[in-house]
């Protein structure tokens, strides 16, 4: 393979979506992926895991993102934890309107400890911040609790697009910054069925944008 080949072949950067169920992750993902938006009475909740590939240029670099949307249920826990492996950025979301939701991340940072390096690059988003009228989270709390989870830190609306690109944005920018996290993933190409795409649940596909080489993707 010739130099000038090489120099166009994608990075492949691998991110999980984590938090509480209704938080929004699968507004999020679908308003940066497909700049959509559905209303709440219209989505359902994710069942296992979704995924998305999404294709970005960042700092002079092309960029293969593929984005995982876990269930925020509990018993989904034991099928999303495989796919802790192998992500290089997290992004964790809470609902600036729902308390319960902003406490529950002690918990979700704990559950990084576990699966996940300390060099992985990780954000804190707040969402649906179009319901400030009913905020329960002010921002100044949860910028200091990012700053303490050494966290980046953004306030986001999936219904408005407030914020969505530029959290997608900041965490890959943060991983490109950080060499060893994806130099070896590039190098071999990265798959994206990590932690056997045949898990009870299984995984769904969802607005798969790249055409598959055999035996890449999820095992469904």
């Amino acid at each position: 393979m010739s130099p000038a080949t090489t120099s166009t072949q994608p990075v492949n950067v691998k991110l999980l979506l984590i938090g509480n169920s209704s938080v929004g992750k699968s507004s999020l993902l679908l308003r940066f992926s497909d700049e959509q938006w559905l209303p709440e009475d219209e989505s359902s909740a994710t069942i296992g895991v979704d995924f998305r590939v999404h294709k970005m240029d960042v700092k002079g670099k092309k960029v293969k993102l593929s984005i995982w949307d876990t269930a925020g249920q509990e018993r989904f826990r034991t099928i999303t934890s495989s796919y802790y492996r192998g992500a290089q950025g997290i992004i964790l979301v809470y609902d600036v309107a729902n308390r319960e939701s902003f406490e529950a991340l002690p918990r979700w940072y704990s559950e990084l400890e576990t699966y996940v390096s300390s060099s992985v690059v990780k954000i804190l988003v707040g969402n649906k911040v179009d319901k400030e009228f009913s905020r329960q989270v002010p921002t100044a709390e949860a910028e200091k609790f990012a700053a303490r989870m050494s966290s980046l830190f953004v306030e986001t609306s999936a219904k408005t697009s407030v914020g969505v690109k530029e959290a997608f944005t900041e965490v890959v920018e943060q991983i490109m910054d950080t060499p060893e996290l994806w130099e070896n993933t590039s190098a071999r190409g990265q798959g994206t069925a990590h932690g056997n795409g045949g898990v009870p649940g299984g995984v769904q596909v969802v607005g798969l944008m790249d055409e598959q080489k055999p035996g890449e993707g999820c095992a469904c």
